[in-house]
């Protein structure tokens, strides 16, 4: 398997001599398999370059498996200028998440509209296929190719390909689920130790993989004030990582304001916190030009089971938010109606259980401050019998501790989210969420 990075900036492109060693394109990503299969992660404005290559030296005729993470338009803005879409012969699908607002071909179309645009999507020469794809294992040219939701404002896919025995796994973009990683009472650096849910579940995802190319555009320090905009720091991803047993880690998606210094002291810092944590695993700021070949690395456990493809949308769900805040109930309700759903309203934990009983939703946002019964009482009732027992359940709550977290994963809820949170991060948590925690 062959590697390239081609973009590996996030947010905008920063071309400029500040930024050459580690580039200025944003992010796309080549993977070629030794059958001669492309994948392309991304495609950002780093495809123009991967493009220009392809038409210069073949192979003819082109073909390409464009895995987007999501439209966020530093992840599609360099399609409009990848060559090989302009020529007649070139076989091009791109796979993206389902349960966005709109299709893959309407926002691709959307950014080459003529008052973006000189050249309409219609108008391309290639073959375009295009596959809208949830959480699940897919077989796409003979590789298997595992999907799951990120935590980031817009529908996002991380990817886990396995091809020529080597398991790489391409996480951009996604934020922690929760501030603290580990459990208090818990040996930090263990699976096992990870408090919450989601964090747990995405560090399984890169269990064992070879390479992981991985969001890392915020220090430490600057993430206080960019909080929910859906990226991660470099020490949460090593201490992710790390956990999970990964062989090489690669930072990408580097802010527009971090200059070659910047990332090397982040690059720096990553190594020794890796080592710190008795890590032997090898770290890596992403570069453009940079090529590296794997061959069959993969331990025998480093292949995930099979996961079935999600057949239940992220949208038009039935929601019942439990809360006796009545302002707080107002703005959750607008926030999921705008995104598609159906939403219900109980004033507290007794009126909850009895709509739940009434209504069947597909989902409960559950706060825990509440006249008994509260929260607790209502998630321990919930889980006492089979008939709710799969019911996904958001606690959500001005309770933003540690034992309040332990103990609502503890009585069966999916998810924990604190307040206050943005309408985005809802949308997100509330997909997650219905994704891995479906129905009975």
């Amino acid at each position: 398997m062959r590697l390239r990075f081609w973009g590996t900036r996030g947010s905008i492109a920063a071309p400029g001599p500040e930024t050459i060693r580690y580039g200025g394109n944003t992010s796309c990503v080549e993977v070629e398999t030794t059958s001669g299969v492309r994948f392309i992660f991304d495609c950002g404005t780093g495809a123009r370059l991967l493009g220009t290559y392809l038409m210069a030296n073949g192979p003819w005729p082109v073909a390409a498996n464009i895995l987007l993470s999501h439209t966020h338009w530093d992840h599609i803005q360099g399609f409009p200028f990848f060559a090989p879409a302009f020529v007649p012969g070139s076989r091009i699908t791109i796979c993206g998440p389902h349960g966005a607002h709109n299709s893959l071909p309407e926002v691709l179309a959307g950014q080459m509209e003529y008052t973006y645009f000189p050249v309409e999507l219609a108008q391309l020469g290639a073959e375009i296929k295009y596959n809208a794809i949830g959480e699940g294992s897919h077989t796409i040219d003979g590789a298997r190719v595992t999907a799951q939701f990120l935590n980031h404002p817009a529908v996002t896919l991380g990817y886990r390909l396995e091809a020529d025995g080597v398991v790489l796994a391409y996480l951009c973009d996604h934020e922690p689920y929760w501030e603290s990683i580990w459990c208090s009472d818990s040996e930090p650096g263990k699976l096992d130790s990870i408090l919450h849910k989601g964090d747990r579940r995405h560090a399984d995802f890169m269990e064992n993989a070879d390479v992981v190319i991985h969001d890392c555009q915020y220090t430490p320090e600057e993430y206080a004030a960019k909080k929910n905009w859906g990226h991660s720091t470099y020490s949460y991803v090593i201490q992710m990582a790390a956990a999970a047993g990964v062989k090489q880690l690669f930072l990408t998606h580097h802010d527009p304001t971090h200059n070659d210094e910047f990332v090397d002291g982040i690059e720096q810092k990553a190594r020794q916190l890796a080592v710190s944590v008795g890590s032997t695993m090898q770290v890596s700021c992403a570069y453009e030009g940079y090529e590296e070949f794997f061959e069959g690395r993969s331990s025998e456990h480093a292949a995930l089971s099979d996961v079935p493809e999600s057949t239940i949308r992220g949208n038009g769900l039935r929601i019942l938010i439990i809360d006796d805040d009545e302002d707080l109930r107002l703005l959750v309700a607008r926030t999921l109606t705008r995104s598609g759903h159906q939403v219900l309203e109980a004033e507290g934990g007794r009126e909850g259980l009895e709509m739940i009983d009434r209504e069947r939703p597909d989902l409960i946002l559950l706060d825990l401050l509440m006249p008994a019964p509260d929260g607790f009482e209502v998630l321990r009732e919930l889980r006492s019998g089979e008939k709710n027992r799969l019911l996904p359940v958001i606690v959500f709550t001005a309770q933003g501790d540690e034992e309040s977290a332990r103990t609502s994963f503890g009585l069966g809820a999916t998810d924990f989210l604190s307040k206050p949170f943005t309408p985005p991060q809802l949308d997100a948590r509330v997909r997650s969420c219905f994704s891995y925690a479906p129905r009975q």
